[in-house]
């Protein structure tokens, strides 16, 4: 007699010991050395729920899901209960405005995501050997939790292209977007990657360069025990004033930071910019097994290119000398075009409750995915990369 899996909600991260979670979130880290996704831990996820940047008037209530078979857990996916689309990157306000004019209510609605973070990885996290039937139990758990609760919506965002095929496999609507990475091509120095650029933008991105680190003062780049306390205050005051612009309010806590430096320092890359004796700007990047993840700029000064710099330039020289394969500078920003990064399609699975609007937001994405494949073809075209550069590339 095959054993019934058994879906069980974890209402905080703790529910579950780190080690029963990371075995399915980072196998591959088991024997030492870093995760492929440093974001679905359960370091970054409890210290998201330790330092209240999620929970309780947040509107994001934590509500994981666990798969069981006979017993043994098998799969998780961080999943969240949310009040609003704000901090998931993959924008559905206008499906929101839509469904509350027809009379519906789209809030709550279920999120399997990590919380402001638009970083592609597996979202549907299985112990090796079941990953099939863990992605299986996951979604059909999840959609049937939804169903039950009489929500609208689920959405997974910033999955792989295979979760998302499976689940498009399984009836989920699919979602087609674009970020811009940075693709290292075995170059052995920043040189390297500049030789293979074209003239023109290979002598922009010098001017750049010389242009910020002109600004009259140090850049600190920060791994480990070299980040200590006192630059967690600097880094505060940089991410408060983006946080403010960007979204009216931050959405991690100071308390975030904290958490983090005493759990996961050796997985993040910090990048200071300090001129007479202060620190005057600071990139915060998270490091993967083979890729770089920028996440949060902010500064108090402003200086030509230095965003650049901090943000982009110096996550390639990191890249390059760590050997990883990729840098991901987040969402948007078109500006990156013109810095090496180029765009990367990016995937989202969806399921709507209401079958007439299901249908419209799926002749909605038919239409937007053909958008974003024509994007994706024009802006490539306009990258700085030599055109025998791209076409290996792509």
């Amino acid at each position: 007699m095959t054993d019934t899996i058994e879906i069980r909600l974890l209402h905080s991260i703790t529910d579950i010991p780190q080690s029963e979670w990371d075995a399915c979130a980072c196998p591959e880290a088991k024997g030492g050395g870093r995760p492929l996704d440093p974001f679905t831990t359960w370091a970054f996820l409890e210290a998201l729920e330790w330092s209240g940047s999620v929970g309780p008037r947040t509107g994001w209530q934590p509500h994981h899901l666990a798969a069981y078979l006979g017993g043994k857990l098998i799969a998780v996916a961080p999943m969240y209960a949310k009040g609003h689309s704000q901090g998931e990157y993959i924008f559905d306000h206008n499906w929101a405005h839509a469904y509350e004019a027809a009379g519906g209510s789209y809030y709550p609605k279920l999120q399997i995501a990590v919380p402001f973070t638009p970083a592609t990885g597996r979202r549907f996290l299985a112990r090796p050997g079941h990953e099939t039937t863990g992605i299986n139990a996951l979604v059909q758990g999840a959609v049937q939790i939804a169903s039950e609760n009489q929500l609208s919506s689920l959405h997974v965002t910033f999955c792989t292209e295979a979760e998302a095929i499976a689940g498009e496999a399984m009836g989920l609507l699919a979602r087609r977007t674009h970020q811009f990475h940075w693709k290292n091509d075995g170059y052995t120095d920043f040189d390297a990657f500049l030789n293979s650029l074209s003239s023109r933008k290979r002598k922009n991105m010098r001017k750049e360069r010389a242009t910020a680190q002109g600004f009259g003062g140090e850049i600190h780049t920060l791994t480990g025990d070299q980040i200590e306390a006192h630059h967690w205050d600097a880094f505060w005051h940089f991410y408060q004033d983006t946080g403010a612009r960007k979204w009216g309010s931050p959405y991690l806590t100071r308390a975030f930071f904290d958490r983090v430096h005493d759990t996961m320092r050796d997985d993040m890359l910090l990048v200071l910019a300090e001129r007479d004796g202060e620190y005057v700007a600071g990139a915060l990047n998270f490091i993967g097994r083979d890729a770089l993840f920028g996440r949060y700029w902010g500064c108090t000064e402003h200086h030509p290119c230095l965003h650049f710099e901090l943000c982009y330039y110096q996550a390639i020289d990191y890249a390059i000398r760590e050997g990883l394969g990729s840098v991901e500078a987040g969402a948007q920003g078109e500006h990156k075009l013109a810095r090496g990064y180029l765009p990367v399609t990016t995937h989202s699975l969806h399921w709507i409750a209401d079958a007439g609007f299901a249908k419209a937001i799926a002749r909605y994405l038919e239409e937007e995915g053909r958008m974003v494949e024509d994007d994706m073809e024009i802006m490539t075209s306009y990258g700085p990369f030599r055109k025998a550069q791209v076409e290996e590339q792509e």
